[in-house]
């Protein structure tokens, strides 16, 4: 598939990504036809209008998803939106696991990336609840002074996925189990990878 919109920085992701390849192209092709900008960003391919995150393609483990920044705003007459976690307040996704389930909700899909496109084109904004102010823990300090690296790697992701892992070092009592969790999820960030990803 040519298209005089495509990325060739997307092209190199679809060549190298393993699962989920036939899903991910069914909806760059129907994300584009939409006509929206494709960029990689997040290492993920993600979809723009007039320089505006408007749709992300990921995949997980379990399932592939078309999540849109500011799909708390979408109608979803269908119910098919989903929250990525419980702390998302803007982000919902679709989720799919066949290529099936993509073509035959295409014309649902094209639908809601049209008034994801008017959404944003009316300035319309998400109300975020103010959140607390996360305390980062000092043995995630301690590794990002001793790995420079990592601390880089950390504010590359995500203002989710960082809060995600925060939650989860400074769930633990102790500063030994705080250690080994941070420990155990170094490559993980390093390689610019959410807690679940």
């Amino acid at each position: 598939m040519t298209n005089s919109r495509t990325n060739p920085k997307v092209d190199e992701y679809l060549s190298e990504v393993k699962k989920w390849q036939a899903e991910t192209e069914k909806l760059r092709m129907i994300i584009l036809n939409c006509g929206l900008t494709e960029d990689l960003k997040w290492r993920k391919p993600c979809y723009t209008f007039q320089n505006s995150n408007i749709v992300i393609i990921q995949g997980f483990k379990e399932y592939c998803a078309l999540m849109f920044f500011k799909g708390s705003l979408l109608h979803d007459a269908k119910g098919i939106l989903i929250k990525p976690g419980e702390n998302s307040q803007a982000q919902r996704q679709i989720r799919f696991t066949d290529v099936r389930e993509i073509v035959e909700l295409e014309p649902v899909l094209k639908s809601y990336i049209h008034e994801a496109i008017e959404i944003d084109k009316a300035g319309l904004q998400v109300n975020f609840k103010q959140k607390k102010e996360l305390k980062f823990p000092e043995e995630l300090q301690n590794k990002f002074k001793e790995f420079p690296a990592l601390k880089n790697a950390f504010e590359e992701l995500t203002p989710g996925r960082q809060r995600a892992y925060i939650i989860y070092f400074s769930q633990a009592k102790q500063s030994k189990t705080r250690a080994s969790r941070i420990e155990k999820y170094m490559q993980q960030i390093l390689n610019r990878k959410g807690l679940h990803d």
